[in-house]
């Protein structure tokens, strides 16, 4: 606490006070008049100040500085309110420090700095504050009086005198000056009370901070209290349950905690438990010992022991190497997905060999077997392929059991890590939890639609998986739950995705890609035929005998009722059926148990899709491009038209930025090339043309479109239809050059069950027809184009064809016109 001398003396010094004075910085701290400080003059100049000061008439300005950390101020760099300081004592200490005791004055304001070298002087003018005698100054006086006696109170470092010594102060000036330096107030209130004009504000202030104060101080005596009464129930339970032991004990019976404590020690000897995960066992089976079951903890310590000690350590299952069986089940589960089968079936090999020649790594070193399955395996494509499945058919083939967590939508790390146990209904991760659950720690761990994991403020789960996912990492990964290692690394964990582009890199780097692009429409009716049938007819009570499906019933519902890249959708459509005809035979019908297009157009009502393209392109302008969707492969049609205008081009369909750059380096393009087309290039200057590629309420971006967009534009210039039978894909460049893409598989297969026959692609593409089926391969004609001459020589019908088509359509007046100015 600060220490004050009397009031009346103040006046008679203030009178001595000269215009030119010493400024000492102080640091984190701000004086106040009539106050008493102790000070700790360290800092060479500051020194030298004191110093000169003591040679003459004592007096000093003291002022804060803005910046604590500041050895050496500035003027600019301290406040320029402050006090005027009388030193009364100096000690000078064995470190060369000064140990200063000063009192406060008056408030004084800094008008300008007259010197800083070898210390601060400035020329200042006293600020009295301003003080309005009245009841309002009365009534907050008497306020922040009553307020600072009942902190006084409250508060165990102020003794009771000062209380009373409150009560004797008259002066509203003194008395203000007094709680200030006493109360808590940190340096940029206390600054800003010193710098106020009134002494009303200063009250106000004050009044509004003690109050504050107030109900700190009492809210903590309060806590205090509460606390001392609940360490005393505490004693006086612990006091009774030792009571209880004790009678417990002469009548031959034992507490809960014995019982439980017993039965958790021979737990933890059979569970051969890891060395650390034995010592945390241990450790918490000390604290449910000496604790009573009626504690708040007990219980949590008790479901974190069950977990400890119910997790597969070391429960492995032992593999299945037999390279032949394997493949039978394989083959029985899933047709074709040759890739992945030959993957396996390389695992297997290799993994027999490392076991019989005894060359098996450890975990956590760098050999790519460490992890089992060395890279982690993902599986990307379409829904309705046969990811999800084929993670059950892997672990059928190597004899371990399966478990499998869905990661869409997931946001929170915890998820992934768990929980701390510190918060209340802590848990360990679905990891952890998915081990428990299988019994062994080294199932097959499938991971769905990994593409769809997000992220927020609860943090980013993909970047948890980092480590799960890394064999050379998650022979030690540690659930925040468990707060242990557990070992990952005999887990096979299996990824899907339906898109690669939203997983991040880190995490796509360490999974080996495999996709699963679609089947052809042979594929899905042998795959009907010897799995979706048979299943379909199991689930819903039929015999094979009464009901089988015809080849031409399951094209038709391929073709018509079912376009897509996968099969979920054609096997909702055969249990439909299937149902149906159970219906009728529970009712006592016999229907016929063959399946005909008829009966699946009667069972299934109309058609849902055509099995060619709707309709054929008559007119120029309109070109068919091949696309890659999350669901697969699919056709989009893009339409050109032109008016008359000053050569814009306008773009809709709601296109991404790059689709839009393709467009504009198509038209770009068309501009630069129109003489060769037998087009008037000024035509362009006063022409306008719009694309637009239809379903705009479908996002669509890439640049894959560029080819198409430029046959669409060049059809509609040159009056050439684009033929009806051809689809195309590729990027375009300003010199007119054919830039790969990917996805071909799956537009390919796309453009077959739309009944394109032929497909322009980009020429460096043409090693990706290899991965195409051979049925897909015969049955269509492929012409690779490498500049845009040869996507115009293949895309746009004849000369003659055109003339014909063009005769045809003249009733509307549109082609006659064409014809004039550009043929």
């Amino acid at each position: 606490m600060a220490k004050f001398i009397k009031f009346e003396e103040y006046d008679e010094q203030a009178e001595t006070i000269p215009s030119d004075l010493l400024i000492l910085p102080l640091r984190n701290t701000v004086a106040f008049p009539f106050s008493v400080l102790p000070l700790s003059v360290g800092i060479p100049q500051s020194v030298k100040l004191i110093k000169e000061a003591m040679n003459g008439d004592h007096l000093i300005g003291l002022a804060a500085m803005k910046d604590g950390s500041i050895e050496q101020p500035q003027p600019g760099e301290m406040y320029e309110t402050g006090t005027v300081a009388k030193i009364y004592h100096v000690v000078e200490s064995r470190d060369n420090t000064l140990q200063v005791i000063v009192q406060g004055l008056e408030r004084m304001r800094i008008d300008h700095w007259i010197e800083t070298d070898p210390f601060l002087r400035a020329r200042i003018s006293l600020a009295p504050d301003i003080v309005e005698p009245g009841v309002e100054l009365d009534a907050l006086q008497r306020t922040l009086r009553n307020l600072a006696q009942e902190v006084i109170a409250l508060s165990p470092n102020f003794p009771d005198e000062v209380g009373k010594f409150l009560n004797q102060i008259e002066n509203p000036r003194y008395l203000t000056y007094i709680v200030a330096a006493n109360s808590r107030l940190d340096m940029s209130q206390a600054q800003q009370i010193l710098e106020m004009e009134h002494l009303k504000e200063k009250l106000r202030s004050l009044i509004s901070h003690l109050a504050h104060e107030k109900e700190v101080l009492s809210l903590g005596q309060k806590i205090q209290s509460e606390a001392k009464e609940e360490m005393n129930k505490a004693q006086r339970d612990y006091y009774l349950h030792e009571q209880l032991k004790a009678i417990q004990k002469e009548l031959g019976e034992t507490d809960e905690t014995e019982s439980a404590s017993s039965e958790y020690m021979q737990k933890i000897d059979k569970a051969n438990l890891p060395e650390e995960a034995h010592k945390q066992a241990q450790r918490e089976l000390q604290r449910l010992t000496g604790m009573p079951p009626q504690a708040a903890e007990y219980s949590i310590i008790k479901t974190y022991l069950d977990w400890l000690l119910e997790l597969p350590w070391n429960a492995l299952s032992e593999d299945q190497l037999d390279i032949n069986h394997a493949r039978e089940v394989l083959d029985e589960d899933h047709y074709d997905l040759q890739d992945v089968k030959d993957r396996i079936i390389e695992y297997l090999g290799v993994r027999k060999l490392v076991r019989e020649r005894g060359m098996e790594t450890a975990p956590g070193s760098d050999g790519n077997e460490s992890g089992m399955m060395g890279a982690i395996l993902c599986f990307v494509g379409p829904p309705g392929v046969g990811k999800t499945s084929l993670g059950q058919s892997i672990a059928r083939a190597l004899g371990r059991r399966f478990t499998r967590m869905s990661l869409g939508g997931m946001r929170d790390e915890a998820e992934i890590r768990g929980h701390r146990r510190t918060y209340i209904g802590a848990m360990p991760g679905r990891i952890i939890q998915a081990i428990k659950r299988v019994g062994t720690r080294n199932p097959v761990f499938m991971l769905d639609e990994v593409d769809k994991v997000g992220n927020d403020w609860r943090g980013d789960p993909s970047s948890a998986l980092l480590e799960v996912l890394d064999p050379a990492q998650n022979h030690a990964f540690r659930d925040y739950y468990l707060d242990v290692d557990f070992n990952l690394s005999d887990v096979i964990f299996i990824t899907t995705a339906n898109q690669l582009e939203t997983i991040p890199s880190p995490l796509r780097d360490r999974m080996e890609i495999i996709r699963l692009e679609g089947y052809t429409e042979y594929e899905k009716i042998h795959i009907a035929q010897k799995y979706l049938v048979p299943r379909q007819r199991k689930i819903n009570g039929l015999r094979e005998d009464e009901i089988v499906f015809s080849p031409q019933a399951l094209t038709k519902i391929i073709q018509e009722y079912t376009r897509e890249a996968g099969v979920r959708n054609l096997e909702r459509e055969i249990g439909t059926i299937c149902r149906k005809s159970a219906v009728r035979i529970a009712a006592g019908e016999l229907p016929s148990p063959e399946i005909t297009p008829e009966i699946v157009r009667e069972y299934l009502k109309k058609e849902r899709f055509e099995s060619d393209l709707s309709e054929p392109i008559k007119i120029p302008g309109i070109a068919t491009g091949l696309s890659v969707t999350p669901v697969g492969g699919d056709i989009l049609f893009i339409e050109a038209t032109c008016m008359k205008g000053k050569g814009k081009l306008a773009l809709t369909g709601q296109l991404g930025d790059v689709m839009r750059e393709s467009a504009q380096i198509a038209h770009s393009y068309l501009r630069s090339k129109a003489s060769e087309l037998g087009v008037d290039p000024d035509l362009f200057e006063k022409t306008d043309v719009h694309i637009h590629v239809p379903a705009g309420a479908i996002p669509k971006d890439g640049p894959s479109a560029g080819v198409t967009m430029l046959m669409a534009m060049a059809s509609l210039f040159s009056g050439r239809p684009v033929r009806s039978d051809v689809g195309m894909t590729g990027e375009v460049t300003l010199r007119g050059r054919i830039l790969p893409v990917g996805g071909i598989k799956m537009k390919v297969l796309a453009a077959h069950r739309a009944g394109l026959t032929t497909v322009l692609l980009p020429k460096r593409n043409e090693r990706d027809l290899e991965d195409l089926p051979e049925d897909i391969r015969k049955a269509m004609n492929f012409v690779p184009i490498e500049w845009t001459d040869d996507a115009l020589k293949a895309a746009l019908l004849p000369e003659e064809e055109q003339i014909e088509i063009a005769d045809e359509l003249d009733g509307t007046g549109l082609l006659r016109h064409r014809r004039m100015h550009w043929n």
